[in-house]
């Protein structure tokens, strides 16, 4: 029922939006009666198709909902975008028109009036190709060297590849998790970190989608932590297929590698909020920890949020590694992401702890990724200088 409400509350919003965006461009653009109308369909036909595009998990038909989800979420990035410039737009005109009333000259600007409202969408389609072209391209590697005081010199040079939130779902199937794992094998890490939201729903519907991940190998094996999104659809479910394809879960627990004489200790925590979803499940960093040797160099932690650092500090681990946030995605999103999350993307020291959050390897809702690009990350641990 409650999900229900928020479904039809948000239809009635994005009516109200889409009103806006016609009505502030539609009769400003200095173009013909026909295009107007072309433009007005359009947005009609948006509102249908961006809830249908949301709601088309409901749909049992998996082909059909498919499409449905593509056309719905690429729909939904591309207003996005439109109903961003827009209101830039608006801005705009604002202060223009203030300008001129406060010079005395005539208040209006009518050229600039008429063609900001054709280079609104023009732009709209402009950001939303570059995002589509980013989101559904392999994520690029990134490097990145974390600085351990006292590491061992079996451990200088020790690299894990953290790949999170592939969402594998409507619009990311195998063949996009085929082109990760490849990627990643190829960089021939000593160990692989998985940060959580890998699926976007059930395991009947995506599990030869995932199969692919069977395939990836490392010095040490690969080890997964669950995200938000893995209880959205089924965590006991999916952690049992992700055991299956021999990956490593951790559910609050470590392991003790010996790296050519060297400890280190890689340890896993449930997502931040999985306590509502199963309270067996709820996320402990010090449960995940204990009983861990105390003299261990590397005390590393796969952890979904970034906001688990709080907890992960106290603990006593040396590195976090997390996702969730996407680096926000796409404008406007990226505003928002430090109103729930500490940390947003990159590495940062909290409190004597690393902490670094991956944008993540895929991409969630609309094919798009603007200012946010996705990664696949070596880490690779450094003596400190």
């Amino acid at each position: 029922m409650r999900r229900s409400a928020f479904f039809i509350r948000f239809i009635g919003i994005g009516i109200l939006f889409h009103i806006y965006v016609g009505v502030r461009l539609i009769p400003d653009a200095p173009v013909g009666l026909p295009l107007k109308v072309l433009a007005a369909a359009l947005l009609v036909a948006s509102v249908v198709f961006i809830p249908l595009g949301m709601a088309a998990r409901s749909i049992e038909a998996q082909p059909l909902a498919d499409r449905f989800a593509w056309l719905g979420l690429t729909a939904l990035g591309f207003f996005s975008s439109l109903l961003l410039l827009t209101f830039a737009r608006d801005v705009m005109l604002f202060f223009v028109h203030l300008v001129d009333w406060l010079r005395g000259a005539p208040v209006g600007s009518p050229v600039l009036v008429a063609y900001s409202a054709v280079a609104v969408p023009a732009l709209a389609v402009l950001f939303s190709a570059i995002g589509f072209y980013n989101a559904r391209r392999r994520a690029p590697i990134v490097s990145v060297d974390v600085p351990i005081e006292n590491l061992p010199a079996a451990l200088d040079g020790f690299t894990i590849v953290q790949i999170s939130d592939i969402h594998v779902g409507p619009t990311i199937k195998r063949g996009y998790v085929e082109r990760i794992v490849a990627a990643v094998n190829g960089l021939k890490p000593d160990l692989i970190a998985v940060t959580g939201d890998v699926v976007d729903g059930s395991v009947p519907h995506l599990a030869d989608h995932t199969r692919p991940l069977a395939g990836l190998s490392a010095r040490h094996g690969a080890f997964l932590v669950t995200g938000n999104h893995e209880y959205y659809s089924g965590a006991d479910k999916w952690i049992a297929e992700f055991r299956r394809l021999g990956l490593n879960v951790l559910l609050n627990q470590h392991v003790v590698l010996n790296h050519d004489g060297a400890q280190a200790v890689v340890a896993g925590v449930t997502d931040y909020g999985a306590g509502s979803f199963d309270p067996a499940h709820r996320s402990d960093p010090a449960k995940a920890i204990s009983g861990a040797p105390a003299d261990a160099a590397v005390r590393v932690l796969l952890a979904h949020q970034p906001r688990s650092a709080t907890a992960a500090a106290e603990a006593g681990f040396t590195l976090q590694l997390s996702g969730h946030t996407h680096g926000g995605q796409f404008l406007p999103w990226n505003c928002f992401v430090r109103l729930q999350q500490p940390f947003v993307a990159g590495l940062v020291k909290f409190k004597g702890l690393w902490v670094y959050t991956s944008r993540g390897t895929g991409y969630w809702g609309p094919p798009k990724r603007l200012g946010a690009p996705s990664e696949i990350t070596r880490i690779r641990l450094v003596a400190s200088s």
